[in-house]
């Protein structure tokens, strides 16, 4: 979760002030920005807002700026430049926190779609600017005035991903984002992506979140002044029904289950977060890493589920162990030898039309797990129409 300080993003274009925007509402391009136009965020309070903790949330208000002021602008003391760009907004009187994006050329892989690390990468920011947006953020990444007098952060634990299909180099997505409670300690944070041209929803999540001491590194009951920030911003929704969401037990990978198994793979000081710890995004590549090629440039990863169970440190070096099957929910019949088992590639890869992989993130030294996962591929050829 995550928050700013007085701030709500509510978008006004003001005619008078720019020449035009592209015509394809997918593109968000502003014509002739260069020559006349600067946009710029201006704070305003609102009267009639919700209040957390008996203060009042304030809005603000997006106006497009002729460029001859923004110098002034930008001298201005009062102004913070750092808070002004956060172009999301609330709906559906507050509970839910929509925010747009590009897919940019550097955010999709080998078959020019945005990549599972992408869609997490932007779940994250839009999560952030939630907690942001709200007016209860404090000095903390994503933590709240109270945690942060009480040196608690967010932590993941479980988040599941399920992809109906991935956008390409240049779409436009929409991501609403909201919370719920977890049992007596914990949050729940769910998303939705929406193709920005057809309203559909192309992708849904969900996840659990803990608090942790920043400093002990121990997890933490949410105390009662926390509760009072964060309740009012509760919603009772969910964007993957219970009854679909992979809530089973994902089993623990060893040498001897585990089909493949990729060392050394060392985190480098750019995997740092500002919680200093590995941002939870960086596992998805590591796990990938003992994924086989002809899996990775043959299949689609519609289904992604990560049980995170302990830290990661910029010390620490892990090991990717990855095994597979045929998915049990599809046919797997006419890929059963004479022993009645499924059969696999020379490279441990399964040629049936569905795979299930299970994987384990763990130290290289003493094997203390990591991260636990489960991921679901569609093979490509029986995607096309």
């Amino acid at each position: 979760m995550a928050l700013m300080h007085n701030i709500v993003h509510v978008l006004h274009f003001n005619e008078d002030d720019f020449t035009s925007i592209n015509s394809s509402p997918r593109v968000g391009v502003f014509r002739d920005l260069r020559e006349k136009r600067c946009l710029k965020l201006i704070a305003k309070a609102r009267t009639n807002v919700d209040t957390v903790n008996g203060k009042k949330v304030n809005g603000i208000h997006v106006d497009l700026i002729p460029l001859k002021h923004c110098e002034n602008l930008m001298k201005d003391e009062g102004s913070n430049l750092n808070n002004d760009y956060l172009l999301g907004r609330f709906v559906e009187e507050r509970f839910v926190y929509r925010q747009s994006f590009v897919i940019r050329s550097y955010e999709i892989g080998p078959d020019k779609t945005a990549t599972m690390e992408t869609l997490m990468n932007l779940l994250q920011e839009t999560a952030l600017n939630h907690v942001a947006s709200s007016g209860v953020a404090g000095n903390g990444f994503g933590a709240t005035r109270e945690m942060s007098i009480r040196k608690l952060i967010w932590v993941v634990t479980r988040i599941h991903v399920q992809v109906e299909k991935y956008s390409s180099w240049g779409d436009l997505v929409e991501i609403d984002t909201w919370v719920a409670a977890a049992g007596k300690n914990g949050m729940r944070r769910d998303w939705i992506i929406r193709d920005y041209n057809t309203q559909k929803i192309i992708t849904r999540a969900t996840s659990t979140w803990v608090m942790m001491n920043r400093e002990t590194r121990r997890l933490s009951k949410i105390p009662y002044e926390v509760k009072n920030e964060v309740v009012p911003f509760y919603l009772n929704r969910e964007a993957i029904a219970t009854v679909n969401i992979d809530s089973e037990k994902i089993e623990k990978l060893t040498d001897e289950t585990a089909e493949r198994i990729r060392p050394g793979l060392a985190p480098r000081w750019s995997d740092m977060d500002a919680n200093q710890h590995v941002n939870n995004v960086k596992y998805i590549g590591w796990i990938l890493e003992s994924v086989p090629i002809n899996v990775l440039a043959d299949y689609n990863l519609t289904s992604m589920t990560l049980e995170y169970r302990r830290e990661c440190r910029q010390s620490n070096v892990l090991e990717s162990l990855t095994s597979m099957k045929p998915n049990k929910t599809a046919d797997i019949e006419q890929n059963k030898d004479k022993n009645n088992a499924p059969q696999f590639a020379e490279d441990n890869s399964c040629r049936s039309e569905d795979l299930e992989c299970t994987h384990l993130l763990r130290m290289e030294g003493d094997h203390a797990e990591i991260v636990r996962a489960r991921s679901v591929w569609q093979y490509k050829q029986h995607q096309i129409i």
